[in-house]
Order: C-alpha cells, then sequence, then structure tokens
C-alpha cells in the first residue's frame, strides 16, 4: 500500500469509527489506521472522479478468483441488496475506499487476503 488514499473528512470520520467500534479485523484495523494516517484530505467537489467513494459505481478485478464485479457503494442507511447497493462500510469497499483506478490492493479478508484491482470508477 505505498500510495495514499484520498477521502473526504466524512468518509475519514466514518472509517475511523468504524476501526473504534471493532468492526473489522485486527490486521484490517492496523492497515485502516496506516492509510488514515497518511490519508489526503480533501473536500467533496476536490475528491477525483476516479476515486472509490461513497455514490460510486465501481469495477473490481479480483485477481485471487480471477473475476470482475461491478459495484454500487452508498451511504449504510441506503443498502438494498437486491439493487446492488452495498454499505460503504462494506468489506469490499472497506478495502478499496480512495483508491483509484488503476490501483492494486492486496487486503486480509476475513476468508483470506485478496488482490483486487480497480477497473473503473464512476458517478451514480
Amino acid at each position: 500500500m505505498s500510495k495514499n488514499i484520498v477521502v473526504t473528512t466524512g468518509i475519514y470520520d466514518m472509517i475511523k469509527d468504524h476501526v473504534r467500534r471493532k468492526k473489522v479485523t485486527r490486521e484490517e484495523e492496523d492497515l485502516l489506521l496506516l492509510e488514515l494516517k497518511h490519508a489526503k484530505q480533501v473536500l467533496r467537489r476536490e475528491l477525483p472522479d476516479d476515486v472509490v467513494t461513497v455514490n460510486r459505481r465501481v469495477k473490481i478485478k479480483d485477481h485471487t478468483e480471477n473475476k470482475e464485479k461491478e459495484y454500487m457503494f452508498v451511504a449504510t442507511t441506503k443498502t438494498n441488496n437486491k439493487k446492488g447497493k452495498l454499505s460503504i462500510l462494506c468489506d469490499v469497499a472497506v478495502a478499496t475506499i480512495g483508491r483509484q483506478v488503476g490501483d492494486i490492493i492486496h487486503w486480509p479478508f476475513k476468508d483470506g487476503e485478496r488482490t483486487l484491482e480497480i477497473l473503473k470508477v464512476e458517478n451514480i
């Protein structure tokens, strides 16, 4: 994880609270706290269009399973699995939040480490 993540202050605070409430594994906690320590915080209007954040559709390639999937990350109150709207605090969102198109992430998911690549990000 050599490149710093880019997040809004609201997302920064949300992730910090998620970690504080112990909603992640110890390994994820260590990675998230390190990422937050070096994160670039920006205003919503300054957030680049190709950064994973809330209210964006994201196409991710899971190199571990050799599969591509599309996700829509939304506020925790707007989730709807049938419509493919997942919480910004779900495992895959937490692993990729603040990352940009082209980034490759090695992440310790609960079911084992996986390698993800951000292929596409667009506003919804």
